[in-house]
């Protein structure tokens, strides 16, 4: 299908290109969303007389993305979850969790603009891009730890998934005679 694009998209074009696509793609997501118009000659007279229009607020919309963006730029989020000892988290930090931890802190974001392959299943520092605009994108920091304290320690640039790291205990150094007295005396019963 051929289709007119009101505004741009990432990986398709930019505004005011002809350009053709699958007819899923546009009758479910295009088209819906307002992206693009159905190329034939009525839409291209339409597009053509409100094109200052659409570029005016394509460009409003796009400042508005920039300064959400300035606002985030450098930040780091805390994400507190449950973990093992090995750092796997006991589920995951989805593009949902990433949205609410957003909004708590005042930013407007949508799930959609998340841009995140696989959730995260594992806790420390992970960098999470997010598209604000089809123009403008910016990568925040997500800190994913067990505890306030514990994303504190991460940010100083501690590893936190070995016991030591945890707990404040070397398993290198503990040795046998803490575990176990040689003096003592067996009371039981011999088998």
């Amino acid at each position: 299908m051929q289709v007119i694009l009101l505004e741009r998209v990432a990986k398709l074009g930019q505004m005011g290109e002809t350009v053709k696509v699958r007819d899923g793609f546009a009758r479910n997501y295009l088209l819906p969303l307002g992206k693009a118009l159905r190329a034939n000659d009525a839409n291209k007279k339409r597009f053509e007389s409100e094109r200052a229009t659409l570029e005016a607020r394509n460009l409003e919309r796009k400042s508005e993305a920039q300064s959400v963006a300035e606002k985030l730029d450098g930040k780091s989020f805390i994400v507190v979850r449950s973990a093992g000892e090995t750092g796997q988290l006991y589920g995951s930090v989805a593009a949902r969790d990433i949205v609410d931890v957003l909004a708590a802190e005042g930013f407007n974001i949508g799930r959609n603009q998340v841009d995140l392959n696989n959730p995260i299943k594992t806790i420390g520092l992970h960098d999470v891009v997010l598209h604000l605009h089809s123009e403008v994108e910016i990568k925040v920091q997500m800190n994913v730890a067990r505890s306030a304290d514990e994303a504190e320690r991460q940010l100083k640039g501690e590893s936190l998934t070995s016991a030591d790291a945890i707990y404040g205990v070397d398993e290198d150094a503990l040795k046998p005679e803490d575990f176990f007295n040689p003096e003592a005396e067996f009371d039981g019963e011999d088998e």
